[in-house]
C-alpha cells in the first residue's frame, strides 16, 4: 500500500487495510465498532469531538436536560479499541482515483471509504425562513434554541408594548414530525409548569404554542391512529395546531403562510425535513432525491466499489420494505453502519457480501408528560405505558452509563417536581444568539 506522507494529520501507517469513516453519528459510530478487533486500521473524522444523541436534542433546547447528557467523547468511547485514529476535521473533497480525501487538516489516504456525515436542514429554498429560523440538528443548534427561548421572557419583561411582549412570548414550529411534535409538547409543559413561576410578572396565558404542517397529518411515518393522538394531546395541552398550512416567508419577526395567513412571532423553530449534504467529488449521477447518495444493496456508492455511505446521507432503493429509500432516522443508519462494517471485513477476507435489508421495529413519538405514541411490530400503543416505553427505549440507546443515569435521574426530578432545572442562559447576545 501507498504510504501517506503528512505533516498535519499525524496518522501512522501501520500496513493495514485503513477505513475511514466519516461523521460520527449513528450509523458511523456502529461502522467503527463493528470494525473492533479486525485487523485493520480504522480512522474517523468529525467536525466535533462527540457523538450526539440526536433524539434527545429538544430536551436540552426545552430546559430538560444538561448539554453534557447527550453527548460522548469519540476518544473515550474509543480509548480501549485498538489502531482506532480520530481526527477533529472536516472533509472538504473526494478523490476516488487516488482513495485520497481533502480535509481542514490535510490529505488522507483510504482503502474503504464511510460516508455516515447525515443530513442537513432542508429549508426548501426559502433563504428568508434559512436566516432567521432556529434550526434543531446539532448540540449547538439546541444550545442556542435554549438561549433564546429563555432570553425571550427576560426580554418580555422589558417592554409595555403588548405586540412586542406577545410576539417574545409566542413560538412557532414548523414540521409535525416527533421533532415537531415533541418540541410543541416540551414548550407546553413549560408553559403550564414552569413559567408561571418564573415569570409571574407576565401574563403566561398570552404565550402561544403553534405547530405548522404542510400535511393533512402529524407524524406522517406512523399510523394514523397515532397521529390522531397526537394531535389530540397537543390541543388538550394547549397547542395551536395548523395541518394543510405551508410556510411562505419568514423576516425574523412575522411568518406569512401559503394561504396568506401571518403570525407574529420572534421564534420560529424549523423541524420540517432535512436533506442530502454529499461531498465534492461523487459523480452527479450518483446523487438522488434529497441530495442523497444513490447506493447499492451492500451500500456501496454508484460507481465506486470501495466507498460506502450510510443513514441519512444514503438513498437505496430497492429494498422490498422501502422501495423509494429508508426513513432518515436512527434506525436504518445503525443496521446500515453494522452491515457495512462486517461487508467490509467480507471484502478484505474476499467473501461474498451480504445484502442489506432493513428490519422496522417500529417508531414512537412522545408528546408530554404521560402521553406518547408507540407502533411497534407487535402491537401499538397510547399513553402512559407508550411514554414509558419510549423512555426505556431512549434511555438504553443513550452512550456511556454515565449519561444514561443522569438522564433518567433528569426525567425522575422533573416528573416529581414538574421542574425544569436547566434554564440558563450561556451566551451574551453578541454572540449570535438572539
Amino acid at each position: 500500500m501507498q504510504k501517506l506522507i503528512t505533516t498535519r494529520t499525524r496518522i501512522t501507517d501501520l500496513g493495514k487495510p485503513r477505513i475511514v469513516v466519516i461523521g460520527g453519528g449513528f450509523g458511523g459510530l456502529e461502522v467503527c465498532k463493528g470494525l473492533g478487533g479486525f485487523k485493520a486500521q480504522t480512522v474517523l473524522l468529525d467536525k466535533y469531538n462527540h457523538h450526539c444523541f440526536q433524539p434527545l436534542l429538544y430536551q436540552v433546547a426545552t430546559s430538560g436536560l444538561e448539554t453534557n447528557s447527550i453527548v460522548f467523547p469519540f476518544r473515550k468511547r474509543f480509548a480501549k479499541q485498538e489502531d482506532f485514529f480520530f481526527r477533529l476535521a472536516e472533509v472538504t473533497q473526494i478523490f476516488p482515483e487516488e482513495n485520497i480525501i481533502e480535509t481542514s487538516i490535510g490529505r488522507i489516504r483510504y482503502d474503504y471509504l464511510v460516508l455516515a456525515n447525515g443530513a442537513t436542514t432542508n429549508f426548501y429554498g426559502m433563504a428568508d425562513v434559512m436566516e432567521h429560523a432556529h434550526p434543531m440538528k446539532t448540540i449547538i443548534d439546541s444550545i442556542k434554541l435554549r438561549n433564546i427561548i429563555i432570553r425571550n421572557f427576560e426580554l418580555a419583561l422589558l417592554t409595555d408594548d403588548p405586540d412586542i411582549m406577545n410576539s417574545y412570548m409566542d413560538f412557532v414550529i414548523v414540521g409535525g414530525g416527533p421533532t415537531g411534535v415533541e418540541l410543541a409538547g416540551a414548550l407546553s409543559e413549560l408553559k403550564n409548569h414552569v413559567f408561571p413561576k418564573d415569570y409571574p410578572e407576565l401574563e403566561i396565558s398570552q404565550m402561544d404554542i403553534h405547530l405548522i404542517e404542510a400535511t393533512p397529518r402529524l407524524l406522517n411515518g406512523m399510523s394514523e391512529a397515532s397521529g390522531l393522538k397526537a394531535l389530540q394531546y397537543l390541543q388538550d395541552m394547549g397547542v395551536n395546531v395548523q395541518l394543510n398550512t405551508a410556510v411562505k416567508s419568514y423576516d425574523g419577526q412575522q411568518v406569512v403562510f401559503q394561504n396568506g395567513q401571518a403570525l407574529r412571532s420572534r421564534t420560529l423553530i424549523w423541524a420540517a425535513g432535512v436533506k442530502g449534504h454529499p461531498i465534492a467529488g461523487i459523480k452527479s449521477e450518483a446523487i438522488g432525491r434529497g441530495a442523497r447518495i444513490m447506493v447499492n444493496e451492500f451500500n456501496q456508492v454508484k460507481g465506486h466499489e470501495n466507498i460506502f455511505a450510510i443513514g441519512d446521507a444514503a438513498l437505496m432503493e430497492g429494498d422490498p420494505g422501502f422501495p423509494q429509500g429508508h426513513p432518515q432516522v436512527a434506525p436504518p443508519a445503525m443496521q446500515q453502519g453494522r452491515l457495512v462494517a462486517e461487508n467490509i471485513k467480507r471484502i478484505i477476507q474476499q467473501r461474498s457480501l451480504k445484502p442489506f435489508r432493513y428490519k422496522h421495529q417500529g417508531s414512537m413519538a412522545t408528546v408530554g408528560r404521560n402521553r406518547a405514541v408507540v407502533d411497534l411490530k407487535a402491537f401499538r400503543t397510547q399513553g402512559f405505558l407508550a411514554w414509558l416505553i419510549w423512555m426505556f427505549v431512549h434511555l438504553i440507546s443513550i452512550v456511556g452509563f454515565r449519561n444514561k443515569f443522569f438522564v433518567f435521574l433528569s426525567w425522575l426530578w422533573s416528573y416529581f417536581s414538574y421542574d425544569k432545572s436547566n434554564r440558563i442562559i450561556i451566551a451574551r447576545p453578541k454572540d449570535g444568539v438572539q
